[in-house]
């Protein structure tokens, strides 16, 4: 177990968690801003202290169990007020169980008791904000897609854009929550107006180039989403997911019949 640390640009952390899932922090002059806390499994908030001794506010992206349930070693948490109920569902008593089976199956050692007594904070829930960290700023943007309370972060001094689950070279859209695939790619359309050159998103290591995002959303056209052919996910949802091919060997997975409807 233990956490990796790669500071991918000047003050900014990206922090992969045991099971694979990353989380960033974002350290200015006078406080730092974590962007999500992966599945907790480990003291999140001890790993972070290492890093800095500042007063640190986590804000969470969305609510699934692989980015949330690393707020409980956290007093606060703040989340997008339309993310609520997302939370809400993962931080269940069924998800925590899905999070240990899923260490179980990866042969991840777990103090279940420990982690099982850490309860979750109840998030403050706040549509957005800009938030000086101190020779950086982070402002925190609504965008739905991925979940209804979905965000994305920019850090225009490092000309940074961190997208959450809204993008990541394989995006996954097929979730109940996730909004259908137009309404989702008009949202994330208008993260182009925003002036970033790097990329980082939670399932992936390393600082992507602004021109990843545009890519697949250039290639995200409406024909490509009715071309899209089936895909078995293996997900226990019932849906009918189909994955699009997009430029630089990216994918979006999405709910092929929200398409048909939306």
């Amino acid at each position: 177990m233990g956490y990796i640390d790669r500071e991918l640009l000047p003050g900014v952390h990206h922090i992969e968690d045991c099971m694979g899932v990353c989380f960033t922090l974002i350290v200015g002059n006078r406080r730092a801003l974590l962007v999500d806390a992966g599945y907790g499994l480990e003291d999140t908030a001890a790993f972070v202290r290492w890093i800095t001794a500042l007063p640190v506010t986590l804000w969470l992206t969305h609510g699934h169990h692989d980015h949330a349930h690393g707020a409980r070693w956290f007093d606060s948490a703040r989340i997008h007020p339309d993310e609520s109920p997302v939370y809400e569902t993962y931080s269940s008593e069924k998800w925590m169980d899905h999070v240990l089976e899923g260490a179980r199956q990866n042969g991840i050692a777990v103090d279940e008791a420990a982690w099982r007594s850490r309860p979750m904070p109840a998030p403050e829930t706040v549509p957005g904000e800009t938030i000086d960290l101190g020779g950086l700023t982070a402002r925190i943007l609504p965008c739905p897609g991925h979940t209804p309370g979905s965000a994305v972060v920019f850090v225009p001094e490092r000309g940074l854009l961190l997208t959450g689950d809204d993008w990541n070279p394989c995006t996954w859209l097929f979730f109940p929550e996730a909004l259908p695939v137009r309404r989702y790619r008009e949202n994330a359309r208008r993260l182009l107006t925003l002036p970033f050159e790097h990329v980082i998103c939670p399932h992936r290591t390393e600082l992507y180039p602004r021109r990843m995002l545009e890519a697949f959303l250039d290639g995200l056209t409406d024909g490509a989403i009715a071309a899209a052919p089936p895909v078995d996910t293996g997900a226990p949802y019932g849906v009918n997911t189909h994955e699009a091919a997009l430029p630089e060997g990216q994918v979006l997975v999405f709910d092929y019949d929200k398409a048909r409807e939306d």
